[in-house]
Protein backbone atom coordinates (compact mmCIF):
# COMPACT_ATOMS: atom_id res chain seq x y z
CA UNK A 1 0.00 0.00 0.00
CA UNK A 2 1.65 3.15 -1.05
CA UNK A 3 -0.02 6.12 0.97
CA UNK A 4 0.88 9.85 -0.05
CA UNK A 5 -0.67 12.90 2.04
CA UNK A 6 0.69 15.84 1.06
CA UNK A 7 0.95 18.01 -2.11
CA UNK A 8 3.97 19.94 -3.02
CA UNK A 9 2.60 23.87 -3.16
CA UNK A 10 5.32 26.75 -3.39
CA UNK A 11 8.28 24.29 -2.86
CA UNK A 12 6.71 22.64 0.14
CA UNK A 13 5.30 19.32 0.91
CA UNK A 14 2.37 20.84 2.61
CA UNK A 15 -0.82 18.81 3.95
CA UNK A 16 -4.10 19.56 1.40
CA UNK A 17 -6.87 21.60 2.79
CA UNK A 18 -9.12 18.84 2.50
CA UNK A 19 -9.17 15.38 4.66
CA UNK A 20 -10.72 13.69 1.39
CA UNK A 21 -8.57 10.92 0.24
CA UNK A 22 -8.57 8.95 -3.30
CA UNK A 23 -8.22 5.35 -3.26
CA UNK A 24 -6.18 3.99 -5.95
CA UNK A 25 -7.69 0.75 -7.13
CA UNK A 26 -5.62 -2.32 -8.77
CA UNK A 27 -7.31 -2.91 -11.95
CA UNK A 28 -6.17 -6.53 -12.13
CA UNK A 29 -7.28 -7.47 -8.43
CA UNK A 30 -10.10 -5.01 -7.29
CA UNK A 31 -8.00 -4.04 -4.16
CA UNK A 32 -7.06 -0.49 -3.02
CA UNK A 33 -3.75 -0.16 -3.62
CA UNK A 34 -2.70 2.93 -2.60
CA UNK A 35 -4.30 6.74 -1.28
CA UNK A 36 -4.06 10.34 -2.52
CA UNK A 37 -4.86 13.70 -1.32
CA UNK A 38 -7.54 15.15 -3.00
CA UNK A 39 -6.64 18.69 -3.41
CA UNK A 40 -9.42 21.45 -3.36
CA UNK A 41 -10.27 24.50 -4.77
CA UNK A 42 -7.97 26.12 -1.68
CA UNK A 43 -4.82 23.85 -2.66
CA UNK A 44 -5.76 24.85 -6.46
CA UNK A 45 -5.44 28.47 -5.73
CA UNK A 46 -2.48 27.92 -3.76
CA UNK A 47 -0.70 26.27 -6.44
CA UNK A 48 -1.82 28.78 -9.05
CA UNK A 49 -0.72 31.75 -7.04
CA UNK A 50 2.63 30.23 -6.07
CA UNK A 51 3.46 29.51 -9.75
CA UNK A 52 2.20 33.17 -10.68
CA UNK A 53 4.42 34.77 -8.52
CA UNK A 54 7.52 32.85 -9.10
CA UNK A 55 7.07 33.25 -12.43
CA UNK A 56 6.34 37.43 -12.35
CA UNK A 57 9.56 37.31 -9.95
CA UNK A 58 11.34 35.79 -12.75
CA UNK A 59 13.41 33.37 -10.44
CA UNK A 60 13.33 30.61 -13.24
CA UNK A 61 12.81 32.29 -16.43
CA UNK A 62 15.25 34.49 -15.92
CA UNK A 63 18.06 31.79 -16.22
CA UNK A 64 19.92 30.66 -19.41
CA UNK A 65 18.31 28.07 -21.48
CA UNK A 66 22.20 25.92 -19.85
CA UNK A 67 21.07 26.96 -16.14
CA UNK A 68 17.65 24.97 -16.65
CA UNK A 69 18.73 22.42 -18.38
CA UNK A 70 21.52 21.55 -15.75
CA UNK A 71 18.65 21.64 -13.01
CA UNK A 72 16.52 19.44 -14.83
CA UNK A 73 19.58 16.86 -15.68
CA UNK A 74 19.72 16.64 -11.74
CA UNK A 75 16.60 15.74 -11.92
CA UNK A 76 15.96 12.88 -14.46
CA UNK A 77 19.38 11.81 -12.45
CA UNK A 78 17.16 11.43 -9.36
CA UNK A 79 14.55 9.45 -10.95
CA UNK A 80 16.73 7.13 -12.31
CA UNK A 81 17.71 4.71 -9.45
CA UNK A 82 13.74 4.22 -8.65
CA UNK A 83 12.80 3.21 -12.38
CA UNK A 84 12.06 -0.31 -11.08
CA UNK A 85 10.07 1.21 -8.78
CA UNK A 86 7.91 3.70 -10.30
CA UNK A 87 7.65 0.55 -13.02
CA UNK A 88 5.64 -1.72 -10.04
CA UNK A 89 3.72 1.88 -9.31
CA UNK A 90 2.55 1.89 -12.60
CA UNK A 91 1.56 -1.79 -12.93
CA UNK A 92 -0.25 -0.89 -9.80
CA UNK A 93 -2.27 2.16 -10.38
CA UNK A 94 -3.16 1.06 -14.01
CA UNK A 95 -2.15 -2.58 -15.05
CA UNK A 96 0.97 -1.93 -17.48
CA UNK A 97 2.68 -5.38 -17.28
CA UNK A 98 5.79 -5.43 -16.05
CA UNK A 99 6.96 -6.98 -19.61
CA UNK A 100 6.13 -3.59 -21.12
CA UNK A 101 6.90 -1.45 -18.02
CA UNK A 102 10.49 -2.53 -17.76
CA UNK A 103 10.84 -0.80 -21.15
CA UNK A 104 8.32 1.97 -21.53
CA UNK A 105 9.33 3.61 -17.80
CA UNK A 106 12.98 4.18 -18.34
CA UNK A 107 12.20 5.27 -22.09
CA UNK A 108 10.09 8.31 -20.55
CA UNK A 109 13.89 9.95 -19.33
CA UNK A 110 15.63 9.28 -22.48
CA UNK A 111 12.56 11.60 -23.87
CA UNK A 112 13.03 14.11 -20.91
CA UNK A 113 16.22 14.69 -22.16
CA UNK A 114 15.85 14.83 -25.58
CA UNK A 115 13.42 17.83 -24.50
CA UNK A 116 16.46 19.04 -22.94
CA UNK A 117 18.97 18.70 -25.58
CA UNK A 118 16.58 20.99 -27.70
CA UNK A 119 16.58 23.56 -25.09
CA UNK A 120 20.18 23.57 -25.02
CA UNK A 121 20.87 24.29 -28.56
CA UNK A 122 17.31 26.18 -29.48
CA UNK A 123 18.07 29.91 -30.53
CA UNK A 124 15.56 32.18 -28.30
CA UNK A 125 16.25 34.98 -30.89
CA UNK A 126 16.81 36.06 -33.88
CA UNK A 127 17.23 39.72 -35.93
CA UNK A 128 15.53 39.69 -39.36
CA UNK A 129 15.96 42.79 -41.64
CA UNK A 130 12.58 44.19 -42.99
CA UNK A 131 11.68 47.36 -45.16
CA UNK A 132 11.12 48.78 -42.19
CA UNK A 133 14.09 48.22 -40.37
CA UNK A 134 15.79 45.26 -38.33
CA UNK A 135 13.61 43.55 -35.93
CA UNK A 136 13.94 41.32 -32.97
CA UNK A 137 11.92 38.17 -33.46
CA UNK A 138 12.27 36.44 -29.14
CA UNK A 139 10.56 33.64 -27.88
CA UNK A 140 10.02 34.39 -24.39
CA UNK A 141 8.09 31.91 -21.91
CA UNK A 142 4.36 31.59 -22.57
CA UNK A 143 3.71 31.91 -18.52
CA UNK A 144 1.71 29.80 -15.94
CA UNK A 145 0.84 26.41 -17.06
CA UNK A 146 -1.97 24.22 -16.38
CA UNK A 147 -1.02 20.62 -17.15
CA UNK A 148 -3.47 18.02 -16.62
CA UNK A 149 -2.57 14.32 -17.53
CA UNK A 150 -4.70 10.96 -18.57
CA UNK A 151 -4.20 7.67 -16.58
CA UNK A 152 -3.32 5.23 -19.72
CA UNK A 153 0.91 6.53 -19.60
CA UNK A 154 1.08 8.37 -16.31
CA UNK A 155 4.84 8.64 -15.66
CA UNK A 156 5.58 9.05 -19.60
CA UNK A 157 2.95 11.66 -19.53
CA UNK A 158 4.66 13.27 -16.20
CA UNK A 159 7.73 13.61 -18.39
CA UNK A 160 6.63 14.62 -21.22
CA UNK A 161 4.46 17.38 -20.02
CA UNK A 162 5.98 18.58 -17.35
CA UNK A 163 9.95 19.40 -19.05
CA UNK A 164 9.05 21.00 -22.08
CA UNK A 165 7.28 23.94 -20.34
CA UNK A 166 9.92 23.90 -17.26
CA UNK A 167 12.67 23.68 -19.81
CA UNK A 168 11.05 26.83 -21.86
CA UNK A 169 10.72 28.64 -18.29
CA UNK A 170 7.07 28.52 -17.87
CA UNK A 171 6.19 27.99 -14.22
CA UNK A 172 3.73 24.79 -13.83
CA UNK A 173 1.20 23.48 -11.92
CA UNK A 174 0.80 19.38 -12.59
CA UNK A 175 -2.37 17.05 -11.96
CA UNK A 176 -2.37 14.01 -13.22
CA UNK A 177 -5.35 11.40 -13.58
CA UNK A 178 -7.28 10.41 -10.20
CA UNK A 179 -7.07 6.82 -11.40
CA UNK A 180 -2.93 6.78 -11.28
CA UNK A 181 -1.72 9.69 -9.26
CA UNK A 182 1.18 7.73 -7.18
CA UNK A 183 3.91 7.88 -9.23
CA UNK A 184 4.48 11.78 -10.51
CA UNK A 185 5.44 11.48 -7.31
CA UNK A 186 8.75 10.87 -7.63
CA UNK A 187 8.97 13.42 -10.57
CA UNK A 188 7.90 16.04 -8.23
CA UNK A 189 10.24 15.06 -5.38
CA UNK A 190 13.19 14.45 -7.73
CA UNK A 191 12.33 17.88 -9.40
CA UNK A 192 12.29 19.57 -5.50
CA UNK A 193 15.40 17.67 -4.68
CA UNK A 194 17.36 18.90 -8.10
CA UNK A 195 16.26 22.74 -6.88
CA UNK A 196 13.57 23.56 -8.93
CA UNK A 197 12.94 26.97 -6.95
CA UNK A 198 9.48 27.27 -4.78
CA UNK A 199 6.85 27.63 -7.06
CA UNK A 200 7.92 26.67 -9.79
CA UNK A 201 6.86 23.75 -9.95
CA UNK A 202 3.88 22.82 -8.08
CA UNK A 203 1.78 18.82 -7.68
CA UNK A 204 -1.63 18.28 -7.06
CA UNK A 205 -3.40 14.98 -7.12
CA UNK A 206 -7.13 15.45 -7.07
CA UNK A 207 -10.50 14.28 -9.24
CA UNK A 208 -12.04 16.50 -11.75
CA UNK A 209 -13.13 19.25 -9.72
CA UNK A 210 -9.37 20.14 -8.92
CA UNK A 211 -9.38 19.68 -12.72
CA UNK A 212 -11.91 22.33 -13.52
CA UNK A 213 -10.70 24.81 -10.76
CA UNK A 214 -7.37 24.79 -12.37
CA UNK A 215 -8.56 25.39 -15.99
CA UNK A 216 -10.77 28.30 -14.59
CA UNK A 217 -7.99 29.77 -12.62
CA UNK A 218 -7.43 33.44 -13.68
CA UNK A 219 -3.66 33.32 -12.59
CA UNK A 220 -3.12 30.72 -15.75
CA UNK A 221 -2.04 31.42 -19.29
CA UNK A 222 -1.99 27.89 -20.98
CA UNK A 223 -3.84 24.77 -20.22
CA UNK A 224 -1.99 21.45 -21.45
CA UNK A 225 -4.27 18.47 -21.33
CA UNK A 226 -4.32 14.95 -22.51
CA UNK A 227 -7.90 13.11 -22.59
CA UNK A 228 -11.07 12.90 -24.35
CA UNK A 229 -12.85 14.69 -26.54
CA UNK A 230 -15.52 15.61 -24.73
CA UNK A 231 -13.57 16.73 -21.71
CA UNK A 232 -11.72 19.37 -24.44
CA UNK A 233 -14.59 20.57 -25.66
CA UNK A 234 -15.50 22.06 -21.51
CA UNK A 235 -11.53 23.22 -21.49
CA UNK A 236 -11.98 24.71 -25.01
CA UNK A 237 -14.87 26.90 -23.74
CA UNK A 238 -13.96 27.32 -20.25
CA UNK A 239 -10.66 28.97 -21.72
CA UNK A 240 -11.85 31.00 -24.55
CA UNK A 241 -13.25 33.47 -22.58
CA UNK A 242 -10.25 34.31 -20.89
CA UNK A 243 -7.95 33.74 -24.09
CA UNK A 244 -6.02 31.00 -22.28
CA UNK A 245 -3.43 29.58 -24.71
CA UNK A 246 -4.76 25.85 -25.32
CA UNK A 247 -2.33 22.42 -26.48
CA UNK A 248 -4.91 19.67 -26.26
CA UNK A 249 -4.11 16.39 -27.06
CA UNK A 250 -7.71 14.19 -27.52
CA UNK A 251 -9.44 11.38 -28.90
CA UNK A 252 -8.64 8.94 -32.22
CA UNK A 253 -10.91 6.82 -34.11
CA UNK A 254 -8.14 6.03 -36.41
CA UNK A 255 -7.94 3.63 -39.54
CA UNK A 256 -5.28 1.03 -40.40
CA UNK A 257 -5.40 1.12 -44.37
CA UNK A 258 -4.27 -2.09 -45.64
CA UNK A 259 -3.93 -2.63 -49.79
CA UNK A 260 -3.85 -5.31 -51.56
CA UNK A 261 -0.24 -5.99 -51.82
CA UNK A 262 0.18 -5.26 -47.98
CA UNK A 263 2.63 -8.28 -46.62
CA UNK A 264 0.73 -9.80 -43.89
CA UNK A 265 3.13 -10.55 -41.83
CA UNK A 266 4.23 -7.09 -41.19
CA UNK A 267 0.77 -6.23 -40.94
CA UNK A 268 -0.34 -8.33 -37.95
CA UNK A 269 2.91 -6.76 -36.48
CA UNK A 270 1.71 -3.25 -36.79
CA UNK A 271 -1.79 -4.17 -36.29
CA UNK A 272 -0.96 -6.16 -33.14
CA UNK A 273 1.22 -2.92 -31.56
CA UNK A 274 -1.44 -0.21 -33.70
CA UNK A 275 -5.03 -2.09 -32.49
CA UNK A 276 -4.30 -3.79 -28.93
CA UNK A 277 -1.19 -2.03 -27.21
CA UNK A 278 -2.04 -0.90 -23.82
CA UNK A 279 -5.20 -2.86 -24.35
CA UNK A 280 -6.17 -0.72 -26.63
CA UNK A 281 -6.20 2.69 -24.22
CA UNK A 282 -4.13 4.57 -26.64
CA UNK A 283 -5.81 7.40 -28.65
CA UNK A 284 -3.63 6.95 -31.54
CA UNK A 285 -4.73 2.81 -31.91
CA UNK A 286 -5.65 1.81 -35.20
CA UNK A 287 -9.15 1.06 -33.63
CA UNK A 288 -10.58 0.47 -37.73
CA UNK A 289 -8.65 -1.74 -39.82
CA UNK A 290 -9.94 -1.22 -43.97
CA UNK A 291 -9.30 -4.06 -45.97
CA UNK A 292 -9.77 -4.80 -49.72
CA UNK A 293 -12.23 -7.38 -50.39
CA UNK A 294 -10.35 -9.40 -52.20
CA UNK A 295 -8.32 -9.98 -49.42
CA UNK A 296 -10.75 -9.45 -46.38
CA UNK A 297 -10.85 -13.26 -45.16
CA UNK A 298 -7.34 -13.59 -45.32
CA UNK A 299 -6.29 -10.36 -43.09
CA UNK A 300 -9.48 -11.28 -40.57
CA UNK A 301 -8.16 -14.83 -40.22
CA UNK A 302 -4.80 -13.24 -39.74
CA UNK A 303 -6.01 -10.35 -37.01
CA UNK A 304 -8.38 -13.27 -35.07
CA UNK A 305 -5.16 -15.21 -34.78
CA UNK A 306 -3.08 -12.12 -33.59
CA UNK A 307 -5.89 -11.34 -30.68
CA UNK A 308 -5.89 -14.55 -29.61
CA UNK A 309 -2.25 -14.48 -29.04
CA UNK A 310 -2.07 -12.16 -26.28
CA UNK A 311 -1.65 -14.12 -23.21
CA UNK A 312 -3.80 -12.11 -20.79
CA UNK A 313 -3.42 -11.75 -17.19
CA UNK A 314 -1.49 -10.66 -14.30
CA UNK A 315 0.56 -8.04 -15.40
CA UNK A 316 2.93 -8.51 -12.55
CA UNK A 317 3.54 -11.94 -14.35
CA UNK A 318 6.45 -11.82 -16.70
CA UNK A 319 4.65 -14.06 -19.19
CA UNK A 320 1.39 -11.45 -19.38
CA UNK A 321 1.18 -9.83 -22.62
CA UNK A 322 -2.03 -7.54 -21.79
CA UNK A 323 -3.00 -6.50 -18.59
CA UNK A 324 -6.58 -5.62 -17.61
CA UNK A 325 -8.27 -2.22 -18.39
CA UNK A 326 -7.52 0.52 -16.16
CA UNK A 327 -10.85 0.10 -13.82
CA UNK A 328 -14.22 -1.41 -13.76
CA UNK A 329 -15.64 1.89 -15.11
CA UNK A 330 -13.59 1.35 -18.12
CA UNK A 331 -14.50 -2.10 -18.41
CA UNK A 332 -18.25 -1.76 -18.50
CA UNK A 333 -17.36 1.05 -21.20
CA UNK A 334 -15.86 -1.39 -23.25
CA UNK A 335 -18.20 -4.48 -22.64
CA UNK A 336 -20.97 -1.86 -23.67
CA UNK A 337 -19.74 -0.65 -26.94
CA UNK A 338 -19.21 -4.99 -28.00
CA UNK A 339 -22.85 -5.23 -26.73
CA UNK A 340 -23.84 -2.14 -29.25
CA UNK A 341 -21.72 -3.69 -31.64
CA UNK A 342 -23.72 -6.60 -32.01
CA UNK A 343 -27.10 -4.79 -31.68
CA UNK A 344 -26.00 -2.75 -35.12
CA UNK A 345 -25.63 -6.26 -37.02
CA UNK A 346 -21.30 -6.45 -36.60
CA UNK A 347 -20.12 -10.26 -35.57
CA UNK A 348 -17.77 -10.86 -32.88
CA UNK A 349 -15.18 -13.19 -35.05
CA UNK A 350 -12.80 -13.39 -31.04
CA UNK A 351 -13.07 -11.94 -27.96
CA UNK A 352 -15.85 -10.39 -27.16
CA UNK A 353 -16.29 -10.75 -23.28
CA UNK A 354 -14.53 -10.97 -19.65
CA UNK A 355 -11.73 -13.50 -20.15
CA UNK A 356 -12.62 -17.10 -17.65
CA UNK A 357 -11.10 -16.92 -14.56
CA UNK A 358 -10.00 -13.41 -14.53
CA UNK A 359 -13.60 -12.08 -13.19
CA UNK A 360 -12.33 -9.67 -10.58
CA UNK A 361 -10.32 -7.69 -12.55
CA UNK A 362 -11.23 -5.00 -15.59
CA UNK A 363 -10.29 -7.70 -17.99
CA UNK A 364 -11.62 -7.66 -21.53
CA UNK A 365 -10.61 -10.24 -23.93
CA UNK A 366 -9.05 -8.86 -27.49
CA UNK A 367 -11.82 -8.42 -29.57
CA UNK A 368 -12.22 -8.37 -33.35
CA UNK A 369 -15.26 -7.39 -35.07
CA UNK A 370 -16.07 -7.98 -38.42
CA UNK A 371 -19.74 -7.23 -40.71
CA UNK A 372 -18.52 -3.80 -39.66
CA UNK A 373 -19.99 -0.35 -41.70
CA UNK A 374 -18.23 2.72 -40.91
CA UNK A 375 -21.63 4.35 -39.77
CA UNK A 376 -21.60 1.60 -36.74
CA UNK A 377 -21.39 3.57 -32.99
CA UNK A 378 -18.06 1.34 -33.06
CA UNK A 379 -16.32 2.61 -36.52
CA UNK A 380 -17.18 6.31 -35.13
CA UNK A 381 -16.74 6.62 -31.57
CA UNK A 382 -13.84 5.74 -29.55
CA UNK A 383 -14.01 2.77 -27.22
CA UNK A 384 -10.97 2.96 -25.56
CA UNK A 385 -10.17 -0.67 -25.16
CA UNK A 386 -8.80 -3.89 -26.84
CA UNK A 387 -11.33 -3.62 -29.70
CA UNK A 388 -10.72 -3.57 -33.36
CA UNK A 389 -13.24 -3.53 -36.49
CA UNK A 390 -12.82 -4.30 -39.84
CA UNK A 391 -14.14 -2.72 -42.64
CA UNK A 392 -14.23 -3.91 -45.59
CA UNK A 393 -13.84 -1.70 -48.81
CA UNK A 394 -13.30 -1.81 -52.50
CA UNK A 395 -11.76 0.65 -54.18
CA UNK A 396 -8.39 2.81 -52.82
CA UNK A 397 -10.21 5.75 -53.38
CA UNK A 398 -12.96 4.40 -50.78
CA UNK A 399 -10.68 3.50 -48.22
CA UNK A 400 -9.63 7.14 -48.04
CA UNK A 401 -12.94 8.28 -47.99
CA UNK A 402 -13.67 5.57 -45.01
CA UNK A 403 -10.58 6.82 -43.23
CA UNK A 404 -11.54 10.17 -43.53
CA UNK A 405 -15.15 10.03 -42.72
CA UNK A 406 -14.24 10.30 -38.58
CA UNK A 407 -14.53 13.31 -36.16
CA UNK A 408 -11.20 12.45 -35.11
CA UNK A 409 -7.85 13.20 -36.82
CA UNK A 410 -5.15 12.07 -34.52
CA UNK A 411 -3.82 9.06 -36.50
CA UNK A 412 -3.55 6.62 -38.99
CA UNK A 413 -1.48 3.96 -41.36
CA UNK A 414 -1.02 2.08 -44.81
CA UNK A 415 0.40 -0.71 -45.04
CA UNK A 416 1.70 -1.62 -48.64
CA UNK A 417 4.81 -2.60 -50.22
CA UNK A 418 4.57 0.22 -52.65
CA UNK A 419 6.33 3.71 -52.02
CA UNK A 420 4.65 5.63 -53.90
CA UNK A 421 1.24 4.24 -53.14
CA UNK A 422 1.90 4.49 -49.06
CA UNK A 423 3.03 8.32 -49.78
CA UNK A 424 0.32 9.10 -52.06
CA UNK A 425 -2.62 7.26 -49.14
CA UNK A 426 -0.74 9.33 -46.15
CA UNK A 427 -1.16 12.93 -48.29
CA UNK A 428 -4.59 12.27 -48.59
CA UNK A 429 -5.80 10.90 -45.30
CA UNK A 430 -6.23 13.69 -42.79
CA UNK A 431 -4.76 13.16 -39.80
CA UNK A 432 -2.03 15.30 -37.36
CA UNK A 433 0.49 11.65 -37.77
CA UNK A 434 0.50 8.63 -39.91
CA UNK A 435 2.59 5.44 -40.28
CA UNK A 436 3.45 3.54 -42.90
CA UNK A 437 4.00 -0.42 -42.58
CA UNK A 438 3.81 0.22 -38.65
CA UNK A 439 2.97 1.71 -35.52
CA UNK A 440 5.22 4.68 -34.35
CA UNK A 441 4.84 7.12 -31.73
CA UNK A 442 8.07 9.09 -32.59
CA UNK A 443 9.21 11.41 -29.84
CA UNK A 444 11.63 13.26 -31.67
CA UNK A 445 9.08 14.39 -34.72
CA UNK A 446 5.56 16.39 -33.73
CA UNK A 447 2.87 14.52 -32.39
CA UNK A 448 -0.84 15.78 -32.39
CA UNK A 449 -4.38 15.97 -34.01
CA UNK A 450 -6.83 17.85 -36.76
CA UNK A 451 -10.39 18.20 -35.86
CA UNK A 452 -11.50 16.79 -32.72
CA UNK A 453 -8.62 15.02 -31.89
CA UNK A 454 -6.93 18.15 -30.51
CA UNK A 455 -4.91 21.20 -30.71
CA UNK A 456 -1.12 21.32 -31.38
CA UNK A 457 1.64 19.12 -30.71
CA UNK A 458 3.44 17.38 -27.92
CA UNK A 459 6.42 15.94 -28.77
CA UNK A 460 9.57 16.23 -31.17
CA UNK A 461 11.28 20.24 -31.15
CA UNK A 462 7.82 21.30 -31.70
CA UNK A 463 6.61 20.39 -28.07
CA UNK A 464 9.17 22.84 -26.54
CA UNK A 465 8.26 25.63 -28.60
CA UNK A 466 4.74 25.13 -27.94
CA UNK A 467 5.67 27.00 -24.29
CA UNK A 468 7.03 30.32 -26.03
CA UNK A 469 5.17 33.29 -26.91
CA UNK A 470 6.64 35.53 -29.51
CA UNK A 471 7.66 38.83 -29.22
CA UNK A 472 8.87 41.43 -32.02
CA UNK A 473 11.10 44.16 -31.07
CA UNK A 474 11.52 46.66 -33.62
CA UNK A 475 15.17 47.59 -33.42
CA UNK A 476 16.86 50.64 -34.38
CA UNK A 477 20.52 49.85 -36.42
CA UNK A 478 22.66 50.30 -33.09
CA UNK A 479 20.95 47.76 -31.10
CA UNK A 480 21.09 44.90 -33.36
CA UNK A 481 23.68 43.34 -31.44
CA UNK A 482 21.69 43.17 -28.12
CA UNK A 483 19.20 40.28 -29.31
Amino acid sequence: MTIRDELLIDGEWRKPSSSVRIPVVSPSTGAVVGEAPDADAEDVDAAVRAARRSFDEGVWRTKTPAERVEVLERALSLIEPALDEIGRLVTAEMGLPTSIAGLQIPGALAVGRYFLDVARHDRLSEVRRTMYGPAAVVKEPVGVVASIAPWNGPFNMAVSKIFPALVSGCSVVYKPAPETPLDGFFVAEALHAAGVPAGVFNYLTGDREAGRALVAHPGVDKISFTGSTAAGRQIGREAGGSFKRLQLELGGKSAAIVLDDADLQTTMAGLAMGSFFNTGQVCAAYSRVLVPASRYDEVVGALVATAESFVVGDPFDPATTMGPLVSKRQQERVLGYIEAGRAEGASVATGGGVPEGLEQGAYVRPTVFTGVENAMRIAQEEIFGPVASVIRYETVDQAVRIANDSEYGLHGAVFTADPQRAADVARRVRTGTFSVNGFTYNTEAPFGGVKCSGVGRDTGPEAVQAYYELKTVNLTEDMTTLF
